[in-house]
């Protein structure tokens, strides 16, 4: 975090404002403090106790996590006053070892945790690969921790460190941590101290500090190291005297800070190139770049492909901005990338390979230098002859990426083809004209099969031509000097063209392969914009990124309590374990990536990113690797974040959507609740008020009242109750069939008998009116709810005896539908029929005819036609309204075939005859 800039009267409000979003994202989380030491045993444990023990004076509550005493008296003697937490035990090949217990940590959430050791390595099987992972997730929760650590652990020395002492160092903690820190906090010893502590057994036991003080604790070993930790808490100061500057708006004069690049690549030494280059930044305050020039694609089953990303995945754990770029030249595409992000210094290492290949092949290191200009060039030893890799076994060399054998065959059978030609060709031609046909055989082998077969290419046709055909034939000699020069210049210009032929075909594969990537991006996002529905949605994502990344990928979604647990992908292809499904669940719960090639459970197998929405992480993407063992590079990993971003927003679209949707039912629940209010009120008012005057004259002059006077008013308080409980049935039968919740008991039957009952029920409505009925007697039966159709033939009867004028028809007929099998039934009647825009309204809920109730007609409540078409919906059927000729209105009821042929009523008749 090197914040120095130029000064300036008028302070740069953009940089102001970074300063002050960068300290409120500090504030919402946990701080961090660092007690930092040059080697073990300088106090760095106690001087976290110690402040442990003031903080918990304050009255703040604190919680010492895991605290590595190592026998020592006066640390234990200081741990005795602090609550500890038990360690959580882990089974790892048959031994129990015991770790930080984070679970327990975040459930008990302390103000303050004492986390020894940052830069353990955790048992195989914990959440976390790492401690400092661990103190993180604390952070992230908002929780302060202390720590300790030695400058030997931190990364981008670690290298430094082991050059010193002669000891490799396999735990470090990344430079980005202590970043993050709050404080640095220095517990300095002199040498001689810590020497006298160490024989005094105050590090450790007798015999360990005897090995130790002939090792690691010599006197030149601590001095070294304690200047380093020195030098480290040096810079830390001066980026925070940097911040305070900016953040006060000091006037002052600030150098320009430089920007460093550096080359990475698949070779191993590229990672010690990193490192040099991120203590260089440090030293210098800038910032950095490590960038990997693609001239033509890796397959992931390629190790060097891994290798690159291993590279990559340090120079960005040390805070380095990281590119990958594609070209036909490494030395153009660094520059070119240099000049346009002002790099101030280029970092490459030294040529390693034979100075004859560079003659040939060329030299990035020379050509670089020779092009750099105003650019400083710092070249590096990237080699350690003490640490060289041990020699492989050919076949793995050859799976390392060395050339395919096939090209080389393909590039002597094209110069014996060529030579075959040239030989047809002789007694009519200049020797001239053949030189062109090997030329243009080189040109056809570099374009398929690259420069090395091409570079082979041109030797063999220049051997071809002299042997075959330059005077003495069929030998290595030659009769004139001057064909030397040919033979120079042949095997020149065969050469330059191999080699552009090869970078040609390896700009247009690089070029393909960027081609695919943008296509397939594009059709992601206009898929995504024109797709509703989130399982359509995760459907699309899966299928282009597994296109993409050439991987099996898998969507988790939470159920309706939170949890993942439903899978949108092919779940057998992608292999899910339990243990995946646990990275699902932490990645879910976090909003952070996690699981193969990250820090963080990175035994899992596969990838697992977060879909992470303005109000939380709405679900999580797992991707695996065709090729088993294959990385995603940073640059795949930081696109595969940013599509599952773009896919997050189109989740949090649909979301809003279906939101939107919800809100607009709810909103029209609370209209109709309303509407029934409004609509419902006066009726339930009138029956009511009609029962108590009936009851009140009853109670008050009963008795003097005549007997049929008495009998009038209890069958008016009947007929009014039987109006209100009918009302209120109705009001109940409309709530479940809508709900959903009245399921139709669906029986195979006659329509006569639904019908029968309700023309029982409505006998007394229709009294003083000619009824005429039509049943066919082979009218097919029909799947109904015998109870569900009584209601709705009622329903449709008591509409027509209601809206028509008093002793005018109605008629009943059914007969068999043209079409599907099922029957239609229709009840008319002769009043004044609908208007044309009722048609289709009259079955809304609460919806009361117009003018076209006719004079006369009593008002209902608007819910029986509405009850109507949800029974006929229910049954699998429809319901309309027709204007009659002549007048009057008519209900057609349509009911689908049953799910099995069924007899006619007649048909049932002739078997009842028979038996």
């Amino acid at each position: 975090m090197n914040e120095c800039g130029n000064g300036a009267r008028r302070p740069d409000p953009e940089a102001l404002l970074a300063l002050a979003e960068r300290e409120d994202k500090k504030r919402r989380r946990g701080r961090l403090r660092v007690f930092f030491g040059a080697a073990p045993g300088v106090g760095k444990t106690y001087a976290m106790l110690t402040e442990g023990y003031t903080q918990q004076a304050e009255g703040r509550d604190v919680l010492a996590g895991v605290v590595e005493t190592h026998g020592r008296g006066e640390t234990e003697a200081l741990l005795a006053g602090l609550e500890l937490l038990p360690r959580v035990q882990v089974e790892y090949k048959g031994h129990t070892l015991t770790e930080f217990d984070l679970d327990t940590t975040l459930a008990r959430r302390p103000a303050l945790v004492l986390v020894d050791e940052l830069a353990h390595t955790n048992a195989p099987g914990s959440r976390h690969e790492k401690r400092w992972q661990d103190v993180l997730e604390l952070l992230d929760h908002n929780i302060d921790v202390y720590t300790t650590m030695n400058v030997q652990h931190v990364e981008s020395i670690s290298d430094v460190v082991a050059q010193i002492t002669g000891i490799p160092v396999r735990e470090t903690v990344p430079d980005s941590v202590l970043e993050e820190a709050q404080e640095l906090v220095l517990v300095d010893l002199t040498p001689d101290d810590l020497l006298k502590r160490l024989r005094e057994g105050k590090v450790y036991i007798p015999r360990q500090a005897e090995a130790a003080e002939k090792n690691f604790f010599r006197t030149g070993n601590l001095t070294a190291l304690r200047e380093l930790a020195l030098r480290v808490v040096a810079d830390r100061v001066n980026t925070e005297v940097c911040v305070y500057r900016q953040g006060q708006a000091i006037e002052t004069t600030w150098p320009t800070s430089g920007k460093l690049l550096v080359c990475v690549g698949p070779s191993p030494t590229s990672a010690r190139l990193v490192r040099a280059t991120k203590r260089m930044a440090a030293s210098q305050h800038a910032q950095w770049i490590a960038a990997y020039v693609e001239t033509q694609p890796l397959a992931q089953s390629d190790p060097r492909h891994n290798r690159v990303v291993q590279n990559l995945r340090l120079a960005e754990s040390l805070g380095a901005e990281v590119l990958t770029l594609s070209g036909r030249s490494i030395t153009e595409e660094i520059l070119t990338l240099a000049r346009a992000r002002n790099v101030s210094s280029i970092v490459i290492g030294k040529p390693v390979r034979q100075r004859l290949l560079d003659v040939l092949l060329g030299s990035p290191v020379d050509e670089l230098i020779r092009k750099s200009a105003e650019i400083d060039v710092q070249v590096i030893r990237g080699d350690d002859p003490e640490r060289r890799e041990p020699a492989r076994p050919r076949t793995e060399k050859r799976e390392a990426g060395a050339p395919d054998l096939r090209g080389y065959v393909w590039s002597a059978a094209v110069v014996a083809a060529c030579s075959a030609v040239c030989f047809a060709m002789y007694p009519f031609f200049e020797l001239a004209n053949l030189i062109m046909v090997y030329l243009v055989g080189t040109m056809y082998v570099a374009s398929r099969h690259g420069q090395g077969p091409g570079i082979l290419s041109s030797a063999l046709g220049v051997l071809c031509f002299d042997v075959f055909f330059v005077p003495p034939r069929f030998s290595l000699a030659v009769s004139d000097t001057q064909y030397l020069f040919t033979f120079s210049i042949m095997f020149v210009v065969a050469l330059v063209m191999s080699r552009l032929t090869a970078h040609i075909r390896q700009q247009a594969e690089a070029a393909r392969a960027r081609e695919a990537r943008t296509q397939v991006m594009l059709a992601l996002s206009r898929e995504l914009a024109g797709t509703r529905g989130a399982e359509k949605l995760l459907r699309i994502a899966i299928d282009h990124l597994s296109q993409l990344f050439v991987c099996r990928a898998l969507a988790f979604l939470p159920d309706d309590e939170g949890r993942l647990k439903e899978h949108v992908g092919d779940h057998e292809a992608f292999r899910v374990t339990n243990k995946g499904e646990s990275v699902a669940a932490w990645v879910f719960a976090n909003g952070q990536p996690a699981g193969f090639g990250t820090s963080t459970l990175p035994t899992s197998g596969a990838l697992y990113v977060p879909f992470v929405g303005l109000k939380g992480t709405l679900g999580v993407l797992g991707l695996r690797p065709e090729t088993e063992g294959a990385l995603f590079s940073p640059e795949q990993t930081h696109m595969i974040e940013t599509l599952a971003r773009q896919v997050a927003l189109a989740l949090e679209v649909e979301r809003l959507e279906t939101e939107s949707l919800h809100a607009q039912m709810e909103a029209e629940t609370e209209r109709l609740k309303t509407s029934l209010l409004s609509s419902v009120t006066h009726d339930l008012q009138t029956p009511l008020s009609a029962i108590m005057g009936s009851a009140d004259s009853l109670a008050a002059v009963g008795e003097s009242l005549a007997t049929g006077q008495r009998r009038q008013l209890a069958v008016n308080i009947f007929d009014e109750a039987e109006r209100l409980s009918r009302l209120i049935g109705n009001l109940l039968r409309m709530t479940k069939l809508e709900s959903g919740t009245l399921k139709p008991d669906l029986q195979l039957q006659s329509i006569e008998e639904p019908l029968g009952a309700a023309l029982r029920l409505v006998e007394k409505h229709l009294s003083g009116r000619e009824l005429a009925v039509d049943i066919p007697a082979d009218l097919p039966l029909v799947e109904v709810d015998g109870v569900l159709m009584e209601q709705l033939l009622l329903n449709l009867l008591e509409n027509a005896a209601k809206y028509t004028p008093e002793g005018s028809p109605v008629s009943i007929s059914a007969r068999a539908a043209r079409t599907d099998g099922g029957i239609e039934v229709a009840v008319a009647d002769r009043g004044a029929g609908l208007a044309a825009d009722e048609l289709e309204k009259v079955f809304d809920l609460f919806y009361q005819g117009g003018e076209s109730a006719g004079a006369g007609a009593r008002k209902g409540y608007g819910i029986g036609l509405a009850i109507c078409r949800a029974i006929a919906l229910v049954h699998g059927g429809t319901i309309r309204a027709e204007n009659r000729d002549g007048g009057g209105a008519a209900f057609i009821v349509t009911l689908p075939a049953p799910r099995r042929r069924s007899p006619s009523a007649a048909e049932m008749d002739k078997d009842e005859e028979v038996l």
